[in-house]
């Protein structure tokens, strides 16, 4: 995935919604989807800021330390001083697929919209979010209203992340009407199809929700089989690399990172869909979601 970090720069990317510790089987990760994908997308070279809240605890003080010690920006993380820090009990499969409990009222649930996201949202050239984030009315309203200010020309990435039982009809729905960009896996595909009473097989589906909700693409996502990047007219599939897989946590989220800089670059969908695959690949041979990239590969 070859980068050029001085165009990447141009960029300002924002990850809006959960940070946390995925407490894994080998010890405690920071994770949370929107930002993970900052963190990957400040690897790879471009401008983000995650958007979210930790409490005033010794994990939230590890969070901004480790933030720091990364090279990630601490200003739009607000410290709540009643609750705590957001974390995440995980478990995984044989295939080192992971199974959550998400522990409720946190920090992250609470993040609060001011004059500073107002002038970051009309600054950002893409901002990512999912559904997780909605769970409560707080951060939901913040949530929203980010993407509201946002310019026309933002690049606005649903990645749908669904965790039952924090999603409804009702959210899913709100929010693809304020997306451009769908991205989801096979699981929540059906799910969403049910929710949204679509039928017919995977290609009528993704038609279906590209034109009932005005999307630019849909990127689908098919575990060790790769992904179908889909729009009007154009459609790109990938098998996947095969890897000796560790765990996939935070893989989709780093497939995510890689879209929206191939997005933003104009790249083809192809050129996008093989890179997105090769990040994915190389968190899955790590452990958690905030993952090094290998030493080739830049390659």
């Amino acid at each position: 995935m070859k980068i050029d970090p001085n165009h990447l720069r141009q960029f300002v990317i924002v990850g809006i919604g959960e940070i946390l510790w995925d407490l894994l089987p080998t010890g405690k990760r920071l994770g949370g989807a929107p930002a993970n994908v900052v963190f990957h997308v400040h690897n790879l070279g471009a401008e983000g800021y995650i958007v979210s809240r930790v409490g005033n605890d010794p994990f939230g003080e590890k969070i901004m330390s480790n933030l720091k010690s990364l090279g990630l920006s601490r200003r739009y993380i607000s410290i709540d001083k009643t609750r705590p820090t957001g974390s995440v009990s995980v478990s995984l499969d044989s295939k080192g697929i992971p199974c959550y409990i998400i522990h409720d009222d946190v920090a992250w649930d609470y993040i609060a919209f001011s004059q500073g996201l107002s002038k970051l949202a009309s600054l950002a050239d893409a901002v990512c979010y999912g559904s997780l984030g909605q769970r409560s009315k707080r951060s939901q309203d913040t949530i929203r209203r980010f993407l509201r200010h946002s310019r026309k020309s933002c690049l606005r990435i649903f990645d749908i992340n669904l965790r039952h039982p924090y999603y409804s009809k009702a959210i899913i729905a709100y929010l693809l009407k304020l997306s451009n960009v769908l991205k989801i896996n096979e699981e929540e595909l059906s799910v969403v199809a049910q929710l949204l009473s679509i039928q017919g097989g995977e290609t009528k589906i993704l038609q279906v929700l590209l034109e009932r909700f005005s999307l630019d693409l849909v990127a689908l996502t098919r575990g060790e089989r790769g992904s179908l990047l889909f729009s009007q007219g154009r459609e790109s599939v990938h098998p996947g690399y095969p890897v000796e897989v560790k765990d996939t946590v935070g893989a989709g989220d780093s497939f995510t990172a890689a879209l929206m800089l191939g997005l933003l670059e104009g790249h083809d969908l192809d050129r996008i869909n093989e890179n997105a695959n090769r990040l994915a690949s190389n968190v899955c041979t790590q452990d958690g979601a905030w993952s090094k990239l290998s030493t080739n590969f830049y390659g």
